[in-house]
């Protein structure tokens, strides 16, 4: 099924300005500089961890074809892995200081009994040796980063030759200095040769934030891969936390639906009877005339009042639980949703196959929570909200024209949202820089 709709209220996605400002700010963002940052002292370390542990492995390795230096080339390579260990948990923190990439620690292997099995423990030890593996890939890798590091101060140079040139007032000085994409760049004595210089600086430092970004990533993805306790453990460790999730959420799913009971459509209950009791008394026996038809007559109403607040209290709870609107798909809840939001929203939904209802409610309430997060924190004139089912998941998207600076944890509902998704092995990611535009990502099963 494929559905577009869009807004009464109006339509459109965020233009090009933002695109524009998005490219021209990146050199200034905290982001940059955290990345920059990270490119300078990721070299001087893998640099400083890459030679001890090569050297102990290379050392180690030819020892071991001897059988007399068997076991200190044994030792050695244990020497090694330790050693990488440790400078993993460096790479670990200095990741998750200036890049926000959280990844846990292996854990330790604890050998016992004797001395060469202690040591077989050890040479077996998969997050030891992919600590290695980190250590020793690091280098190349780093090696691009302080490159790209050359970009921003080349940049630099070459933006500010104008002002060298007024300021020395040197004639035979070189203005142009020689860009970092190779090869020897012209040089002039000229001050229209700085102006030239300038324009080179200042696409010099646009690109870089881009460039370092790309080394970052390559990095980000060695630190997930290597770093972290390995995929089986991680999936044993992602699966105990999906299901406390779940439990915690039925709990606290029960916990409420029991308290909005207790504090709600029970207390309207209490007050029909008492209302009822005492417009019984009020009518007397059979045959008996009634004393005082006004006051029954209000009673009857006050319960007539409170049986249809009551009523309206347990239809909220039940579309609570299982909005009505899914009844038809979710396409279709998705329209009502859209066209009953504050802003203009633009829907876009293409789900070919239907997914289990389970899949279909958190769905929904994801895209709900999001669209009420934009009209309540962005400061949004306009949003989207695309769905499409590809490939055995859905893709739930919700972009917005607004401030920016959304993150997990500051309050507006999203720590709920990655907790709700993650207990049918979703995810959610967030793409929210200051000035705009966010986007909010959610990837479903399309089965539970």
């Amino acid at each position: 099924m494929t559905t577009t709709v869009r807004n009464a209220r109006g339509h459109g996605t965020p233009g090009a300005a933002a695109v524009l400002r998005r490219v021209l700010g990146a050199p200034l963002t905290a982001r940059a500089r955290a990345e920059l940052a990270h490119c300078l002292l990721g070299f001087p370390l893998a640099l400083a961890g890459f030679l001890p542990v090569a050297v102990f492995l290379a050392l180690g390795a030819g020892l071991t074809v001897s059988l007399v230096g068997a076991v200190l080339g044994l030792l050695l390579i244990v020497t090694a892995i330790g050693l990488a260990r440790a400078l993993s948990g460096v790479h670990r923190r200095l990741a998750a200081g200036l890049l926000g990439e959280l990844v846990s620690a292996p854990a330790r292997p604890r050998p016992e009994g004797r001395a060469f099995a202690r040591l077989d423990a050890r040479l077996r030890d998969a997050a030891g040796w992919r600590s290695v593996a980190y250590v020793l890939v690091k280098l190349p890798v780093a090696a691009f980063g302080l490159y790209a590091a050359g970009w921003w101060l080349t940049g630099l140079i070459d933006l500010s030759a104008p002002l060298r040139r007024l300021a020395l007032g040197q004639e035979d000085m070189p203005t142009i200095l020689p860009v970092p994409v190779g090869g020897g760049a012209p040089y002039s004595t000229s001050f229209a040769g700085t102006l030239v210089a300038a324009a080179i600086g200042t696409l010099t430092l646009l690109t870089a934030p881009w460039f370092t970004r790309g080394v970052v990533a390559v990095d980000r993805w060695l630190v997930r891969a290597l770093l972290g306790p390995g995929e089986l453990a991680e999936r044993v460790r992602s699966l105990e936390e999906t299901r406390a999730l779940a439990v915690d959420d039925s709990a606290a799913l029960l916990r409420r639906l029991e308290r909005d009971l207790h504090d709600g459509a029970q207390v309207r209950l209490v007050a029909l009877a008492l209302s009822l009791d005492m417009a019984r008394e009020r009518l007397g026996a059979d045959g008996e005339p009634v004393a005082d038809p006004c006051r029954v007559r209000h009673l009857v109403e006050l319960a007539h009042r409170n049986a249809t607040e009551a009523l309206t209290e347990l239809r909220d709870l039940a579309r609570g639980l299982h909005p009505p609107v899914l009844d038809d798909g979710l396409p279709d809840a998705l329209a009502t949703l859209a066209a009953r939001s504050g802003l203009p929203v633009e829907l876009a939904v293409d789900v070919p196959e239907r997914p289990t209802p389970a899949i279909e409610t958190i769905a929904y309430f994801c895209a709900a929570e999001l669209l009420t997060n934009v009209i309540r924190h962005s400061g949004a004139r306009r949003a989207a909200l695309g769905v499409t089912g590809r490939h055995g998941a859905l893709r739930l998207c919700v972009t917005d024209d607004g401030r920016g600076g959304a993150r997990v944890g500051a309050g507006s509902g999203l720590t709920g949202l990655t907790q709700r998704v993650r207990t049918v092995d979703g995810t959610l990611d967030i793409s929210s820089p200051v000035g705009g535009p966010t986007t909010v990502t959610v990837v479903l099963p399309l089965r539970a």
